[in-house]
């Protein structure tokens, strides 16, 4: 039987996924999935393709301004990559998307580390950009 998170990968990577449920729980749960399956490196450039793929077939532009934001899925990379490498990766699926949601499920928690002005800025939605409020602490990608 298909897990929760299955399912939502599934018909992200499809671009069937209903809008509606492209919440940032949605978001997490297809990042872990990514992580679990790939290399960090991989996993973003995975994410990155799929994201954007999958806002154009919701009629969503990726554009400097709307769509797809690097700093901020590159942010989460980080975050879920950290999060697997703290636990136990046997668990099913499911369990590790519920304790990965309740410890980085809050939308605002990437407003401790940026600023306002940093995180909507064009660069940030383009390009990778360093936190400027707090630092991340994480390694480089690979």
């Amino acid at each position: 039987m298909e897990s929760l998170t299955e399912r939502i990968v599934h018909d992200f990577l499809e671009c069937n996924l209903p809008r509606e449920e492209w919440t940032h729980q949605a978001h997490l749960r297809v990042g872990l999935w990514h992580l679990l399956q790939y290399s960090p490196c991989v996993s973003l450039n995975k994410l990155r393709n799929g994201i954007k793929k999958y806002n154009v077939a919701c009629g969503v532009e990726n554009t400097e301004t709307q769509g797809y934001h690097e700093t901020i899925t590159r942010f989460y990379v980080c975050l879920i990559n950290r999060f697997i490498q703290q636990v136990d990766r046997a668990q099913p699926i499911d369990n590790l998307a519920e304790e990965l949601i309740s410890r980085y499920g809050e939308r605002s928690l990437v407003w401790n580390y940026y600023s306002k002005e940093q995180l909507i800025s064009k660069t940030a939605r383009l390009y990778w950009v360093e936190p400027d409020l707090k630092p991340l602490l994480m390694p480089e990608l690979k």
